[in-house]
């Protein structure tokens, strides 16, 4: 989980200078957001069945001498989030570029570049979220029963599209009790999306505010 002494790009700066734990923790972080993005890019190709290969190059691009993540650590990125997907759409064109000709590719792979730097936002706004929940469940577990419920209570809201009613009556408890709970629930989700976003894209109030925004409409 993220922690007021770091940020992606102090994990970043170790990994460029070889750390084994930090490279190992970057590709940890980030595999899931490469592997979506190429699952949704080359679903319905035989490229699919390379997937695993193209994850691997991702990194293995990142990680040569000289390579991405050296550059990322140099100071010469702003947005590592832009950065990963340049890396990763430039592997995946040397992957499609090896089918062959009577293999072809979904149409979606011919879409203009905006349709897939939206791909890539998806993928990642879901890792973000993700981690976001898991890391309001590890505060809740800090905080008490109370906390750990209001964490229930979200999922049950989201995950089951259940009304604060039905949850109330399942419950046991008094709908407008709830409602309380919930307003707190939200109030605490974002804190930890803001403590997410803050570590993979480090910025002021505002600009952490506007990229949570972003993420938020990547999904929708």
């Amino acid at each position: 989980m993220p922690n007021s002494e770091s940020t992606c790009w102090s994990m970043i700066r170790a990994a460029a200078a070889g750390s084994p734990a930090d490279r190992a923790e970057l590709a940890r972080r980030y595999l899931g957001v490469v592997r979506a993005y190429l699952v949704a890019r080359w679903r319905g190709s035989a490229v699919l069945g390379d997937i695993g290969d193209a994850v691997q190059e991702v990194f293995v691009e990142c990680f040569r001498c000289g390579g991405a993540v050296e550059a990322a650590g140099a100071g010469r990125v702003h947005s590592f989030r832009a950065f990963l997907y340049g890396v990763t759409r430039n592997v995946a064109r040397r992957f499609e570029s090896r089918q062959p000709r009577f293999s072809p590719l979904p149409d979606e792979i011919d879409a203009n570049e905006a349709s897939q730097s939206r791909l890539f936002d998806r993928a990642w706004a879901q890792a973000i979220m993700a981690e976001a929940v898991a890391l309001q469940r590890e505060r809740a577990d800090e905080r008490g029963a109370e906390a750990v419920q209001r964490v229930e209570l979200l999922r049950l809201r989201f995950e089951e599209n259940l009304p604060i009613r039905t949850i109330a009556e399942r419950w046991g408890v008094a709908a407008a009790t709830l409602h309380h709970a919930y307003a707190l629930a939200r109030k605490e989700f974002r804190a930890a999306l803001l403590e997410v976003v803050a570590f993979h894209q480090p910025g002021s109030p505002v600009e952490l505010e506007q990229e949570a925004a972003s993420l938020l409409k990547a999904l929708s």
